[in-house]
């Protein structure tokens, strides 16, 4: 009779190991479905970001080049670099245009032989999704002052992605329907992300009047983050009316974007 009982029992358990391990078995397999579905969205969300980034990029060139398109004025002329030009006198500045209007393009050889980006007035969301925002209230770019402009490092073109990379010496030039306007970069800051005194007329200087046409580039650092904001400044060099042609340092870029 003993025997005959635990020939039983271990049948009983024997069943029970059996089931435990089926369930384990469920179990695994459906933790690794789940992971792999996991990996599968994180990637999809993955190429998703980084297709619509691509995307929006490469959408902001070509606003770029359009407005570039509609200031031109027929053949371009030879370009010609300042001592060999006349004198263009006084910069001509225009006021500063609606929220979300596009003015100017942002052109910047140091971030790629064909880096030109729209820039607008205005910094809202809406704004910097289509390129550079211009901070209301600051100076048009060729004016006494300080012209301070926004945009991301990540997503939405990412235009300021490599801004860090900007050296002392760098050109950047703004091009508007007058022509092109060349700053020359000075220095390189880190501010928290409070620090509203880069956009004061002299950066970080309220009580000093301005007497330089200053530019002040802002976006957010570290990268994919907004800990705080990476500073680049540039002070006004000369500028290159449009019946003359553009600075020969842009000239390809500029002829390849019909903009003389």
């Amino acid at each position: 009779m003993a025997t005959v009982e635990g020939r039983r029992l271990n049948r009983g358990h024997e069943k029970q190991a059996l089931r435990l391990r089926r369930r384990l078995s469920v179990v695994g397999v459906l933790g690794e479905l789940l992971i792999t579905a996991g990996v599968v969205v994180l990637l999809f969300l993955g190429w998703q970001v980084w297709l619509g980034n691509l995307l929006s990029s490469n959408a902001q060139s070509v606003q770029a080049q359009a407005l570039s398109q509609s200031w031109s004025k027929g053949d371009p002329p030879t370009p010609e670099e300042p001592a060999g030009r006349p004198d263009p006198g006084p910069p001509v500045i225009v006021a500063a245009p609606k929220n979300a209007v596009q003015f100017a393009n942002l052109i910047v050889p140091r971030l790629g032989a064909d880096y030109t980006k729209p820039v607008a007035e205005g910094i809202d969301a809406d704004v910097l999704r289509n390129g550079i925002g211009h901070y209301p209230g600051t100076q048009i770019p060729g004016d006494v002052g300080n012209a301070a402009f926004a945009a991301h490092r990540t997503g939405n073109g990412s235009p300021f992605f490599d801004i860090e990379k900007l050296q002392v010496g760098d050109s950047i030039y703004f091009e508007m329907e007058a022509g092109w306007y060349r700053y020359v970069v000075r220095s390189l800051e880190y501010v928290p992300a409070t620090g509203v005194g880069v956009l004061e007329p002299v950066p970080q200087s309220p009580d000093i009047a301005a007497t330089d046409r200053i530019l002040t580039l802002t976006s957010c650092n570290p990268v994919f983050t907004a800990d705080e904001r990476i500073i680049v400044y540039s002070l006004f060099d000369t500028w290159f009316p449009r019946s003359g042609g553009a600075p020969a340092e842009i000239a390809e870029l500029s002829q390849a974007n019909g903009g003389g």
